[in-house]
């Protein structure tokens, strides 16, 4: 069986509600993501922050959970940390509401392509990339709130070796909290946050 492990990419956020603290609204989006991650089935979950972050990694993790401590909030760096798995997945922590089916989406691709990439939904960016380890050389330095698909498969050697999975919104703005869909499981630590509990 393939070994595979889904990080989540514990980095800043872009944006905070009004009126709410910057440092529990990151916590309680890290917990959702979190808590998401340890509901996938066949794959190992971790969390990777840079050593300033350390300090949301231990308020969100199971005493199981692996923690990578990185030098840069990108993929790439994530990868670079990461042994023993033949293929990876990062995903950014400010989408509290991801289904775990659109993770899996983004790690199957990777049984004939090296990489993929899902977009973020409502603007420039990735919700996660997922590839083939060792890392593509091609693969260019990703950075979840900018990079482009486009660009991405504009690096590789053939359009096909990059495969562009189902988008999914992000919580980077105002706008966006309209789109959480309370019908939706889990988000739990967001949506009480949100609600003022």
């Amino acid at each position: 069986m393939v070994r595979r492990v889904v990080v989540a990419l514990l980095g800043p956020v872009a944006w905070t509600p009004p009126g709410v603290d910057p440092e529990r609204w990151r916590t309680a989006l890290a917990e959702d993501t979190v808590d998401l991650l340890a509901t996938l089935n066949e794959v190992d979950t971790a969390v990777a922050v840079t050593p300033a972050d350390r300090w949301l990694a231990d308020a969100v993790t199971w005493p199981d959970t692996a923690v990578h401590e990185v030098t840069e909030s990108t993929p790439n760096a994530v990868f670079a940390a990461l042994s023993g798995y033949e293929q990876a997945a990062v995903v950014a922590p400010d989408a509290p509401d991801l289904p775990g089916l659109t993770i899996g989406k983004l790690l199957r691709p990777l049984t004939s392509r090296p990489a993929a990439v899902a977009p973020a939904e409502n603007g420039p960016g990735l919700l996660g990339v997922a590839v083939r380890l060792p890392v593509p050389d091609w693969l260019p330095t990703l950075d979840l709130d900018r990079s482009l698909p486009a660009a991405v498969r504009a690096a590789a050697p053939q359009p096909g070796d990059l495969a562009v999975t189902p988008a999914w919104r992000r919580l980077r703005g105002p706008a966006d909290l309209a789109t959480l869909d309370p019908a939706l499981e889990g988000w739990e630590a967001t949506r009480a946050l949100l609600s003022g509990d």
